[in-house]
């Protein structure tokens, strides 16, 4: 211990003034970070807020620098971690008191269905496969659309599901493979059909677009019960 410098320690290899300079960028990487996450879609960061994110990559990199790097010194490291919990606890703060303010750091929730059908525009918006979410819907004992009020993707992530009563289930575009895949352009059977790309269901005995998005691929629709 009587070789380390204690100047050394703290400071590694760089001035005092370089302590201005490490708050200068960590304000900037903390917003390179936020905007990176906020632009990565909501899926990307489920189970963790875009906050949490944010705390344990900067902290992450500012505990590990000083750990493994000599010419990094311990004070800067004290400092980025500072002005991260700082900058998130007045995010945070701002968050709650203005909502204008929380929908531009976090987005807002969005419909994926209404009412048994996709939200086209609302589902364009989020980077979330039709396979991914038909396989999010399967997961929650969903057999087809027409069993779905609402479903939202929350600001987390997540996706939150409002079933119809058994009475008010709707003839709807199924979800799994070996009944969607027999999607076609042909009718083969007159009856009610599901567009495979909306899930706007019609009863149709030849083909046809879509009224509601204009796609011509078809699905026999099926109205069986929720089972849990």
């Amino acid at each position: 211990m009587d070789n380390i410098e204690l100047e050394s320690l703290l400071l590694g290899d760089e001035p005092v003034d370089f302590l201005l300079e490490v708050l200068l960028r960590s304000v900037i990487m903390f917003c390179f970070i936020l905007i990176a996450l906020r632009t990565s879609g909501k899926r990307g960061i489920k189970q963790l807020s875009i906050f949490e994110l944010v705390i344990i990559i900067g902290l992450g990199s500012a505990a590990g620098d000083p750990m493994f790097y000599k010419d990094v010194g311990i004070v800067p490291a004290l400092i980025v971690f500072i002005v991260v919990v700082g900058l998130y606890r007045t995010v945070t703060w701002a968050s709650g008191k203005f909502l204008p303010f929380e929908q531009l750091i976090e987005g807002k929730p969005l419909y994926l269905i209404r009412n048994g059908k996709f939200s086209i525009e609302d589902f364009d918006k989020e980077d979330l496969s039709q396979d991914e979410f038909f396989a999010e819907l399967r997961i929650n004992h969903v057999e087809h659309l027409g069993q779905v009020r609402n479903a939202i993707i929350e600001t987390s992530g997540s996706i939150s599901l409002l079933f119809f009563d058994d009475k008010e289930v709707q003839p709807g575009l199924p979800l799994y493979p070996d009944l969607y895949h027999k999607k076609s352009i042909e009718i083969h059977k007159p009856g009610l059909h599901a567009c495979a790309h909306c899930g706007n269901v019609e009863d149709i005995s030849k083909p046809k677009t879509c009224t509601v998005c204009k796609h011509n691929e078809w699905v026999l629709a099926i109205t069986t019960l929720r089972r849990t």
